[in-house]
């Protein structure tokens, strides 16, 4: 599952395509899969609190249960149509800007989309377009090696980067300050921008990507990335993980395929919209990030940083950090099964919250208190009390 390192990069194995089909991918990431990377959750996050960056090591890839991947099938066969429908709209807007793209999707959350934005171009216009997977970490920027190895080989004006979905922005704020002075486009395309910090995507609407719901198993089987000085050195690709172990529950290729497979019917509807938002005013308004300092002050939260909007990050949240509280909208909740099940899973509240702008919001909780450095401990509330804006 490699692939030989390019000339004058390192000489690291990388990952190559992961578990996707090699024309659709390529992972600019070295292959650190040899290396005992996975802290549990709670030194993790106690880790983060106290000042070490979360891209120094990887958390223990979180395995579903028959009754959570039972959810996931759902949820997948729910949204497919409303996948469709988001990536040929937000790929058409890409393409009215960059008739031939180069798409650089962020690893991990952005590679599939990047592979379905991909297969679109080859279902509706018969374009083969590269397509490759970077690292883009916060408070470190974007894995400059990997932008070099794509504008040595391809027109820096045709390189669109691509992501999920947006939560606060603070992916989008990262690589505008990381490519600025490059020569690059920094405008991020997204599937979902609940955030409105972007003005290229397929919806607005905080609604579930299903890959969203799973680790490395809708992913390529490849972990998040890692920039850890003692395995990447200064001409190195930023690194991932390969669990080759897991390939027997991988559904990677089943979510693109998927949602492929809804292309036809979505065709005539993605012609009619696209350009209709192309018209529209797509300015960013940053509505997401306003939201998020008011609920850090209604829960008197010191740092935004632990508030995780949209529904793409609250379930990060309940897969891979220690969560506090989970927040829902009223109206939303019956869209949130897959939710509701880890927070039961992992005996976290899930409280309803009128005038929520997210499907749901996930909270991070504090590890130690700032006056005295001891745990904090919070009695959990009951399952469904409502919450005043």
């Amino acid at each position: 599952m490699t692939i030989s390192p390019p000339a004058g990069v390192g000489g690291r194995p990388l990952i190559g395509s992961g578990s996707y089909l090699p024309e659709d991918v390529t992972f600019l990431l070295t292959d650190l899969s040899a290396a005992n990377l996975e802290r549990p959750t709670e030194d993790r996050e106690e880790g983060f609190q106290s000042g070490r960056h979360y891209s120094e090591d990887l958390p223990i890839e979180y395995q579903p249960d028959a009754a959570y991947l039972e959810i996931y099938q759902q949820a997948l066969e729910r949204s497919a149509r409303r996948v469709a429908l988001a990536t040929g709209i937000v790929a058409e807007l890409v393409r009215h800007t960059k008739p031939a793209p180069v798409l650089a999707s962020i690893a991990r959350a952005g590679t599939p989309i990047g592979i379905l934005m991909r297969r679109w171009y080859l279902f509706r216009h018969g374009l083969d377009v590269p397509h490759y997977a970077i690292s883009v970490i916060k408070d470190r920027g974007v894995d400059l090696n990997a932008l070099r190895y794509i504008t040595d080989r391809h027109p820096a004006a045709a390189v669109q980067f691509v992501d999920g979905w947006t939560g606060k922005g603070v992916m989008t704020r990262v690589l505008a300050e990381a490519v600025r002075g490059l020569g690059l486009d920094d405008t991020l395309a997204v599937l979902a921008d609940p955030a409105r910090c972007v003005s290229l995507f397929g919806t607005r609407d905080d609604f579930l990507i299903p890959s969203a719901c799973l680790n490395s198993t809708v992913s390529g089987l490849v972990s998040r990335t890692v920039l850890n000085a003692d395995h990447i050195g200064p001409d190195d690709f930023h690194g991932a993980k390969f669990y080759g172990e897991l390939t027997g529950h991988d559904l990677s290729r089943h979510f693109v395929d998927t949602i492929v497979s809804r292309f036809d019917e979505v065709a005539d509807e993605v012609d009619r919209e696209w350009p209709r938002l192309w018209a529209a005013d797509r300015t960013p308004t940053w509505e997401g990030w306003a939201a998020v300092e008011r609920i850090a002050a209604r829960f008197d939260i010191p740092d935004v940083i632990m508030v995780k909007p949209g529904v793409g990050e609250a379930t990060r949240v309940l897969l891979r950090r220690v969560p506090w509280r989970i927040l829902v909208a009223p109206d939303r909740v019956d869209e949130l099964a897959h939710v509701l099940a880890l927070a039961e899973a992992r005996g976290v509240p899930v409280e309803e919250m009128e005038g929520l702008p997210f499907s749901c919001v996930g909270l991070v909780r504090p590890v130690r208190s700032e006056a005295e450095g001891a745990p904090v401990f919070h009695t959990p509330a009951a399952r469904w009390r409502p919450v005043a804006p």
